[in-house]
């Protein structure tokens, strides 16, 4: 049982005497990580697994997040079955707005009086995980076509534990432990702490609680990439969900006045601005105010943008922020370049003047163009909805990587999804800056991704409602795309093949996970010896597994001996072989033969013993073992390869990291 409270020093030194005190922890704020989506994962109506999972229906997915917009088609129950039996949740809407759609709604913050979406979060990540079929779905004419989530016919239990400043952690844990005790099936949670041992990890806490009653828990990796070791949501027993772009672009064309032409991207596609020639200015020129390269609103003040077209760099204040400050300044229009850091990764946002957003290198030319003369001038040609980009999915440039930090030996993220410039629900009377009553809109961010995972899980689980959460997991992962048209997934820095560490296991094949042929299945007492194996003291782990545990009294493994369905793998200077075992279960067909096929990282020898497995029946376990043998040291600090069992009908596919270094 936990509980919040405003305690002093003093207060809490008398708590902790008190029989039965387990700990205490101060409270935090988490951050809020900010459609054609389905199709482009394989989707499609009337056909294959998504007709096979009955779009996800009578299986309950739980979304902590701002709250809803319950007025918003996506959450219409027509056609919708009432909730199974053992729901057990409530509605606290001042009126009644639950249906067979959205089952439940409560709120959690000492501030709100009902779960009312008043930032647009909620609403979005809901719809993106189950809202139904909406025809004519648009942001300003752009993007046109059938707005639906992944598992449409699922019902959603929201609860509110977040607002536009962010999520308390407070809030969010007793958020996640009346989800639980109402009966959800999977658990969308779209934010999260960094650099948190589980132990101080409420999501982490309460996502155990969730994995042991059943309950799959999708959480956002974050979007701090592409820095390494920057992942949240990082625990073995929660999906960690990497973002990825779709091959759809809003196209936007800033040209110059020297003739070139620098695609962008934004949803805002006025008809009506004019080809001419603007002046262009980039207040960035102004050094002695580091604000004024953002276009910060204060910034401006000093700054003539009267008429002209502003570029401005991404970074500091929202796109959409920078905007408005434009416009209130009297500029005509804006162009946004990417920072450094952000590289390739462009948004379609909805903007209140005309604007593109372009890539940092194009951004370089345009700021070289504007020193090159004395009188810059461009203007934006805006092209619409493309659709059949061939490089996506790209990894995006803000999608958190790996290492984990709180247990660099379990491979995170474990996995990438949709992830930007994603269309779902936006609530409609919303008193948004964008000054739009458009009911959908177009975001980007992890928060996007997770929904689509969890969209997926919700399937898994229509289909197959005996599999564990770790189940789920795996089948996701062994079966994810690595390749694209017969080339390594590539990441959006650099447009060069991405590495682990940014993709986890690959993107999401969902049809593929329906049918994976074998899972890495893990029993929640599992993870016992593995947090003993991390060094946790015994009040830590209790505090995790919500039991007393004695870990002199259990036999600890190392974090990468746990039966995950991925390896990473730290070589230092004098190590010599390490040996792990996993235990597959074959959930595919009787008398069924599996082969091992191994892509060795460099400076690894990697052996399989056995190298055959032979199933003569379902649910049949089997388990075999690798040796890892450095045998020289290569030039990089991190190596990748994979470890893949093949038979007949199916390719079980693990990624391996391995870090030469005394820091990984």
């Amino acid at each position: 049982m936990g509980f919040a409270a405003k305690l002093s020093p003093e207060d809490l030194t008398e708590m902790e005497k008190m029989e039965g005190f387990v700990s205490a922890r101060p409270e935090g704020i988490l951050d809020l990580y900010t459609t054609h989506s389905v199709n482009f994962m394989g989707l499609n109506q009337n056909m294959g697994f998504w007709n096979d999972s009955n779009y996800g229906k009578g299986v309950i997915i739980g979304v902590i997040d701002t709250g809803i917009f319950p007025d918003h088609p996506s959450f219409s129950d027509d056609g919708m079955p009432p909730p199974p039996a053992k729901w057990k949740g409530m509605c606290q809407f001042n009126t009644t707005k639950c249906n067979n759609k959205i089952i439940g709604a409560r709120y959690f913050h000492y501030t709100d009086n009902d779960p009312w979406d008043e930032d647009g979060h909620g609403t979005h990540t809901a719809s993106t995980a189950a809202g139904r079929f909406v025809p004519g779905a648009n942001i300003f004419g752009n993007a046109n076509g059938t707005a639906v989530g992944v598992a449409p016919l699922a019902h959603v239990a929201i609860y509110k534990a977040c607002s536009a400043l962010g999520c308390f952690g407070s809030d969010v844990l007793a958020a996640m432990d009346m989800a639980i005790e109402d009966g959800v099936d999977v658990l969308s949670i779209s934010f999260g702490f960094r650099f948190n041992d589980f132990y101080e990890d409420n999501i982490a806490l309460g996502a155990f609680s969730a994995m042991e009653k059943g309950i799959f828990v999708s959480c956002a990796a974050g979007n701090s990439g592409p820095s390494s070791f920057s992942t949240s949501n990082d625990a073995p027993w929660i999906l960690t969900v990497g973002a990825s772009m779709i091959d759809r672009k809003i196209k936007a064309t800033a040209v110059l006045g020297n003739n070139q032409k620098f695609d962008g991207e934004s949803s805002s596609q006025p008809s009506d601005f004019p080809p001419t020639l603007l002046p262009l200015i980039y207040p960035g020129i102004n050094t002695s105010d580091i604000l004024a390269q953002y276009c910060h609103p204060t910034s401006l003040n000093n700054t003539n943008v009267m008429g002209k077209i502003v570029l401005c760099v991404a970074g500091i204040t929202a796109g959409i922020d920078k905007g408005i400050a434009v416009k209130a300044a009297g500029g005509a229009a804006m162009i946004i370049m990417n920072p450094e850091s952000w590289a390739n990764t462009t948004l379609a946002e909805a903007h209140v003047l005309p604007v593109t957003h372009v890539t940092y290198a194009d951004g370089l030319k345009i700021q070289g163009y504007i020193n090159s003369t004395t009188t810059p001038t461009a203007t934006i040609m805006f092209k619409g909805t493309i659709i059949g980009d061939n490089r996506a999915p790209v990894v995006a440039g803000f999608s958190s990587r790996g290492p984990s930090y709180a247990s660099p030996r379990i491979l995170k993220p474990d996995i990438i999804g949709p992830g930007v410039n994603i269309l779902a629900a936006w609530p409609v009377s919303l008193e948004n800056n964008t000054n739009t009553n458009s009911t959908f809109n177009m975001i980007a961010g992890t928060s996007m991704s997770c929904p689509h995972l969890s969209g997926v899980a919700a399937l898994l689980k229509s289909v197959h409602p005996d599999w564990s959460p770790a189940a789920i997991k795996s089948a996701i992962m062994t079966t994810a795309d690595v390749l694209n048209l017969g080339s390594k997934l590539i990441e959006d820095e650099t447009y060069l093949p991405a590495d682990v560490f940014a993709t986890g296991a690959g993107h999401v094949n969902p049809s593929k996970a329906n049918d994976p042929g074998l899972i890495y299945d893990i029993e929640p007492s599992d993870y016992i010896p593995y947090l003993c194996g991390l060094n946790y003291t015994n009040r830590q782990v209790t505090v995790i597994v919500q039991r007393k545990v004695n870990c002199s009294e259990i036999t600890s493994i190392l974090e990468g001996q746990l039966n995950y369905p991925s390896f990473a793998i730290q070589v230092r200077s004098n190590s010599g072989a390490q040996v792990y075992s996993r235990t597959v279960t074959n959930v595919g067909q009787a008398n069924s033969t599996y082969r091992v096929d191994i892509d060795s990282p460099r400076g690894l020898d990697v052996k399989v013993e056995p190298t055959t497995l032979v199933f003569s029946e379902v649910k049949q376990q089997l388990s075999y073992q690798v040796t890892f043998t450095p045998f020289s040291r290569p030039s990089t600090i991190y190596t990748q390869g994979s470890l893949t069992w093949i038979s007949e009908n199916h390719i079980v596919r693990s990624p391996i990291a391995v870090g030469f270094s005394d820091l990984f």
